[in-house]
């Protein structure tokens, strides 16, 4: 079994790497990919672990980028995996370094906008809990904790989620720079979560992966913990007439999603063989 979409501590998930190289083990998961958002921290922190435990461990990241041609902020974000079978280069590790003062510029701006409603939350105790890389979901757990809002899920749906009262679009680097990043550092760009694009016309969600995949795109994650069977066939057609390559995961985040399982996804609907991550890396079809 493999998991080729996992986040720590590094970026917004609740497990330091070596904690979760350990829970992959528990699992069963032969192969594991720690797509921390735009950082690589968590991959070089896990590499000693995943050593120790025999799990393969790729390097890999979740690069959050936007779709140019998108007028709606809600339908404008787009993530990009990469994945480096014989790892990331240090200029592409230099550009997103980049990355991370764009994303604390904004991260100022939600804090403000925050303290305007009227709520005691700072930039500098976000970073105290996201360290290195600090995001909305370390937000939401400050309002927590401060009792300003009851559940995680309560934080983004009043102020942090899209079009909320506190919401910052971030200066993501386009999609198309993106994939044409990975690919020239040596990895292989796949659109993460593609029902995450909010297009309820089936032809224009085509028509924007169709679009990527003239773009670069190489592969597309059929297999995920919010795609059901019906998503599935549907992104696997388009890998099919796109040819593109086919890869899957969970997106775990440990106690941030406690509804999602290092690699069984969401109620079970994951279990993916040793095999998706060979076709990836050898360009062959999955399925």
């Amino acid at each position: 079994m493999v998991d080729l979409h996992t986040h720590t501590t590094a970026s917004d998930g609740t497990d330091s790497p070596a904690e979760l190289v350990a829970r992959a083990r528990q699992a069963g998961i032969q192969a594991l990919a720690i797509t921390d958002h735009d950082t690589f921290l968590g991959y070089d922190q896990a590499r000693d672990a995943a050593a120790d435990s025999g799990i393969r461990l790729i390097c890999a990241l979740e690069l959050s980028t936007r779709l140019l041609n998108e007028t709606d902020p809600r339908s404008r974000s787009a993530h990009i995996l990469g994945y480096f079978p014989c790892g990331a280069s240090e200029e592409f590790r230099s550009w997103l370094e980049t990355l991370r003062e764009r994303r604390r510029s904004r991260n100022a701006l939600i804090a403000e906008k925050l303290r305007e409603r009227g709520m005691d939350v700072t930039l500098e105790e976000a970073e105290s809990i996201g360290r290195n890389i600090t995001g909305r979901p370390h937000f939401a757990r400050i309002l927590l904790d401060k009792g300003y809002v009851s559940t995680l899920p309560e934080a983004f749906r009043l102020y942090l989620g899209d079009g909320r009262a506190c919401y910052v679009e971030r200066e993501d680097p386009s999609a198309e720079e993106g994939i044409s990043r990975i690919r020239s550092a040596g990895g292989i760009p796949s659109l993460a979560h593609a029902v995450r694009l909010s297009k309820k016309d089936p032809a224009a969600e085509e028509a924007v992966i169709g679009g990527l995949a003239c773009a670069g795109l190489t592969a597309i994650e059929v297999y995920h913990s919010d795609h059901d069977e019906n998503s599935r066939m549907r992104y696997l057609g388009m890998a099919a007439k796109f040819g593109l390559r086919v890869t899957g995961g969970s997106d775990y985040h440990g106690d941030n999603k406690p509804e999602i399982a290092l690699g069984r996804g969401k109620d079970g609907n994951l279990n993916l063989p040793l095999s998706l991550l060979q076709n990836l890396e050898n360009g062959a079809p999955g399925g």
